[in-house]
């Protein structure tokens, strides 16, 4: 997400790639061309679709659409309840990448509405997430865009420059075209940086991001105006306006931002008009007519009042304390800019407090992964990969406590005869036996289904389905372990005996267990290699 200046600039980066991902590419147009009610009253229409046809990839594109449409309109309260829906929607789905992507634009939605300490944890998880991922693609450009987005309206210039460059070291090498919306989140880091920097009066470094900027803002918008978007290029020439002004070319800001400055307001994108009112105020200012500077000024703090972001509000409130200090005189306005000079270097303090809030956010989160690998590899049979018995108890648990999702059945599997196997090939053999039957069934559950090495040679394997599917799972799986053969061993031959029980809502969970080793045995004293139920 980011300041309204430039979302509808921006296209909503996170592909939906859906059968239904012709919906959201309405969505899409609608919001790109400004008409963001008209967006939201297709979401109302097309999200219920999404669900009911079970497109879970539009429904989390649709979810992205609605958190950026209120976000856009200044809803936060109702963006915050929808980020977080999208949250639930990405890390059911294990999308590591979008639910980093909504990490960070949750953080960047929490700063607008004072949650800093939860914005701090989101960024670091996002963070973490990102680097420990080996995806490389659209999608991951758009979460670092994210995350830099919102490293910038933290304030965290430092970790904003650290994720870009991270970018870079793989964009560089690879030939990555950079697309238009990431630099233009980093110019306007960049941009907000000098501006700080200035304020404190570190002139060289504020001179050295905001000329960077400047070009890059340049670059852009001419890139558009030749391809004849006027339209898309006047937010870039705004933002040109402003660092132009801020590197001393007045007379050429206040050009550019008298060019688009109206037509933004009117026919554009309103909230994109902030730097243009900036960019004139300081021109106005710097040639004597602080009335007309004072109405740019107050016309940009309007604006970026709106769009909640505390940064921007410094940066344009700053500007207009040292217009007041112009206005009443060198003499009288010497209290005034001190004060103004110790309430911005007390600010620039607060920022390097939340920018320590951030690293121990990031320790912390790094202790919660150790944790929970810890706590995975505890529930993980080494061998195999499978669930092990701690896992299984803990699905009794579930079980009996009504948080197993129904409908539930159990798998009882013992390998035939598997003392002989260790005994005329070798324990390394049935080690590589065991394996492959984990691989088996893996390969033979959906995403709701556990497979699990209950102990030595035997397996369980909880399904979400009924009788008939639970019969026609353990059939398949059979037969896939009788078809395997193992060149490498001469004359081997595995079979499996399976056990089917079904849970009834109600009953103790040691029933079912009861039930599909009964059955099990059922199979063994039938012949083996066969399934009972």
């Amino acid at each position: 997400m980011g300041d309204r200046a430039d979302e509808a600039l921006l296209p909503v980066p996170m592909s939906a790639y859906g059968p239904l991902d012709r919906l959201a590419e309405q969505v899409h147009l609608l919001s790109q061309s400004g008409r963001v009610p008209e967006a939201l009253d297709a979401l109302a229409i097309f999200e219920p679709m999404a669900r009911a046809f079970g497109d879970t990839k539009t429904t989390g594109f649709l979810l992205q659409c609605r958190l950026y449409a209120y976000v856009y309109l200044g809803r936060f309260p109702e963006a915050t309840v929808v980020g977080e829906q999208l949250l639930s929607h990405h890390e059911s789905t294990g999308s590591t990448i979008a639910v980093a992507k909504t990490l960070a634009d949750l953080a960047d939605l929490f700063l607008r509405v004072d949650r800093v300490g939860e914005a701090m944890s989101h960024l670091a998880r996002a963070g973490l997430l990102l680097e420990q991922t080996t995806v490389r693609n659209e999608r991951y450009v758009a979460a670092m865009g994210s995350l830099v987005r919102a490293a910038t309206g933290a304030d965290l210039y430092e970790t904003a420059h650290a994720t870009y460059e991270q970018l870079m070291r793989w964009m560089v090498p690879e030939r990555v075209e950079m697309s238009a919306s990431i630099e233009l989140i980093y110019a306007e880091m960049l941009l907000r940086w000098g501006l700080r920097l200035d304020q404190l009066g570190d002139h060289q470094q504020a001179r050295s991001r905001i000329r960077t900027a400047a070009a890059s803002f340049a670059r852009w918008a001419e890139a558009y105006a030749c391809r004849g978007d006027q339209e898309v290029a006047m937010p870039f020439v705004a933002l040109h306006a402003l660092a132009l002004a801020k590197l001393g070319e007045l007379d050429r800001a206040r050009q550019l931002a008298t060019d688009v400055v109206l037509p933004l307001r009117r026919d554009g994108d309103p909230h994109a008009a902030w730097p243009a009112h900036l960019a004139l105020g300081l021109a106005l200012r710097d040639c004597g007519d602080l009335t007309a500077a004072r109405r740019e000024m107050v016309a940009a703090a309007e604006i970026v009042e709106v769009s909640g972001s505390d940064t921007l509000g410094l940066i344009v409130d700053h500007e207009l304390a040292r217009l007041a200090a112009d206005e009443v005189g060198e003499h009288a306005s010497r209290d005034l800019r001190h004060v103004i000079e110790r309430q911005t270097h007390r600010l620039w303090h607060l920022r390097l407090q939340r920018l320590a809030m951030l690293r121990q956010a990031r320790h912390r989160e790094e202790q919660e992964q150790a944790r929970r690998a810890a706590e995975a590899a505890s529930l993980h049979d080494p061998l195999t990969g499978l669930g092990n018995r701690r896992r299984f108890d803990q699905l009794l648990t579930d079980l009996d406590t009504g948080h197993m999702p129904t409908p539930t059945a159990l798998l009882f599997i013992d390998v035939d005869k598997f003392k002989a196997i260790n005994d005329s090939y070798s324990h390394s053999a049935g080690d590589a036996v065991l394996r492959d039957i984990a691989a088996i069934l893996r390969a033979n559950c959906r995403a709701d289904d556990v497979p699990i090495r209950y102990a030595g040679d035997e397996f369980v394997v909880f399904l979400r389905t009924d009788p008939a599917g639970a019969r026609h799972v353990a059939e398949r799986i059979r037969a896939s372990i009788s078809a395997t053969t193992y060149d490498d061993l001469p004359g081997l031959r595995v079979s499996i005996s399976v056990g089917v029980a079904n849970h009834t809502p109600g009953t103790p969970a040691h029933e079912l267990v009861d039930t599909a080793d009964a059955n099990l045995y059922q199979a063994k004293r039938c012949g083996r290699d066969q399934v009972a139920a």
